[in-house]
């Protein structure tokens, strides 16, 4: 059982950076895929990152690879996405998500969400 909750979205202009957070208030990260996916106005929900936990192997989407990291930290049990040169057409709900299987695109392999943290880049 994980209750996710995130953290860190606000407004940035395009070219800016933020990092989001994810922290656990039930449960722990350590036998889980983690991941985040974001959701702009009338758009499916996307697959942006990845990690696994316990060896830290990551994964991206392809339009976010070079500009976006996704890290751990263990000791506070809490999974991070570092997002540079931010465009506009990021605009978009982020939600952190856990999965117990491989590290995977499909929202539908991710049992666990967070209530989403808005990021808004403006032009």
């Amino acid at each position: 059982q994980l209750q996710l909750v995130e953290s860190g979205g606000g407004l940035v202009q395009a070219g800016g950076s933020l990092r989001l957070s994810c922290g656990a208030s039930v449960g722990t990260f350590s036998s889980y895929v983690m991941g985040w996916f974001r959701q702009a106005p009338g758009k499916e929900r996307e697959f942006v990152a990845g990690i696994r936990w316990r060896d830290g192997r990551t994964a991206y989407a392809d339009s976010v690879k070079g500009r976006f990291t996704i890290s751990r930290d263990n000791a506070k049990n809490t999974v991070y996405l570092q997002m540079n040169s931010l465009e506009p057409e990021e605009t978009a709900v982020y939600y952190c998500a856990a999965s117990s299987r491989l590290i995977s695109r499909l929202k539908s392999d991710y049992r666990y969400w967070g209530q989403g943290t808005q990021v808004t880049v403006s032009s």
